[in-house]
């Protein structure tokens, strides 16, 4: 998704939300000074399979991780939203990503970060604090805005953790994408919000319109960008995103 594309949704985001985007530019500003003396990532430092599985924190979550760990790893590069990065962590599995505003479990997410996962960190108006916190305690850090791009500070498109890791992975060259966990509906999970006291729960109202802008920014994807994404989770059908197997992964990236 090149700028002027995403700006147009960004804009409607903002309207829609009520979003203030000063706000949001100072986010990015702290976050740039913040890595300005350290070496923080680039594109191009990340290397990843071209068959990329993507965790959102749906309902779909837990069960798609176990049917994952019945079909091997191996050739799977594993990007995952902040919130699911517990999930995974839980199955004694450790992301390569990590695609975070840093409001999910942080100690999760920080053990992930010293287990080897790389961390994109994104800046918006209202995670300031959370950077000032949590940016110094990490590294391997790629970090991204949804408003204008710095340097260091990257603008790929995506507004939500998920549809965010989904226009990683097509920057970074995927050629197959698998969506995981990615249920666009309106049960959240206690990875989604770690403050719920049950395993799931109902989307409030500002939740759900978030996922309805995330399965419509993937729908843009699959019908706009030269790539294969394909959904594992039981949620909503997403236009031009078929539905695929553990197996048939399976037998696609051995190919």
């Amino acid at each position: 998704m090149n700028l002027d594309v995403w700006f147009s949704w960004y804009k409607e985001i903002l309207e829609e939300f009520s979003f203030d985007r000063e706000m949001d530019e100072k986010s990015a500003e702290m976050l740039r000074k913040l890595l300005q003396d350290r070496n923080s990532l680039s594109p191009q430092d990340i290397s990843v399979k071209s068959d990329i599985i993507i965790f959102g924190a749906g309902p779909s979550l837990k069960r798609n991780i176990k049917e994952l760990n019945t079909i091997g790893i191996d050739n799977l590069t594993l990007i995952c939203a902040d919130g699911a990065v517990t999930a995974l962590l839980e199955e004694g599995i450790t992301p390569d990503i990590v695609v975070t505003d840093l409001d999910g479990k942080i100690s999760d997410i920080i053990d992930s970060n010293r287990n080897g996962a790389v961390m994109v960190v994104h800046a918006h108006g209202n995670n300031i604090e959370n950077i000032k916190k949590y940016v110094p305690v990490l590294d391997n850090i790629l970090a991204t805005t949804q408003s204008n791009p710095l340097k260091n500070v990257y603008n790929f498109g995506g507004f939500t953790d998920g549809d965010r890791c989904l226009f990683l992975a097509i920057k970074l060259g995927a050629k197959n994408i698998f969506l995981a966990g990615m249920d666009f509906g309106k049960i959240i999970t206690r990875y989604s919000r770690p403050d719920i006291t049950s395993n799931e729960g109902k989307a409030d109202n500002i939740k759900e319109m978030k996922l309805k802008y995330a399965k419509k920014l993937v729908e843009w994807a699959a019908e706009n960008e030269n790539i294969n994404i394909f959904n594992l989770s039981n949620g909503e059908k997403v236009s031009g995103v078929p539905d695929i197997s553990f197996s048939e992964i399976h037998n696609l990236t051995q190919q």
